[in-house]
């Protein structure tokens, strides 16, 4: 659990150092069958930034925990992607694109943490 916990904020450090926004984790670990402990949720204001967010995430996390991502999908057309790290799920979106798929109500009956943006 603990190790989870780390990753979750190595992972919020890496959206930070791209001035990522409005970053939301929800916390499945009191849900059954989930596919993960965690989602952390976040949004870039252009396709260049979502993918420098993603960089950045999957930099901070290999230097740091010495982990890689299992699957990273969504690079092609950097409007929503997502990172497997088996126990968090990170998702990187624009604006609009994170509006339409709501995906924190996805989850509502999770605790959630809204981790306020760095000026």
């Amino acid at each position: 659990m603990e190790q989870a916990k780390n990753l979750v904020q190595t992972i919020i450090k890496g959206i930070q150092e791209k001035k990522g926004s409005n970053i939301v984790v929800a916390d499945l670990n009191g849900i059954d069958g989930t596919i993960c402990r965690y989602f952390v949720i976040c949004q870039g204001n252009s396709p260049t930034q979502v993918e420098a967010i993603t960089d950045s995430v999957t930099d901070m996390v290999r230097i740091e925990l010495k982990e890689k991502p299992a699957h990273v999908v969504g690079l092609e057309n950097a409007q929503w992607v997502a990172m497997d790290y088996t126990d968090v799920l990170v998702h990187v979106f624009l604006p609009d694109v994170r509006e339409y798929y709501d995906l924190e109500h996805l989850w509502e009956d999770a605790p959630i943490e809204y981790i306020p943006d760095l000026d």
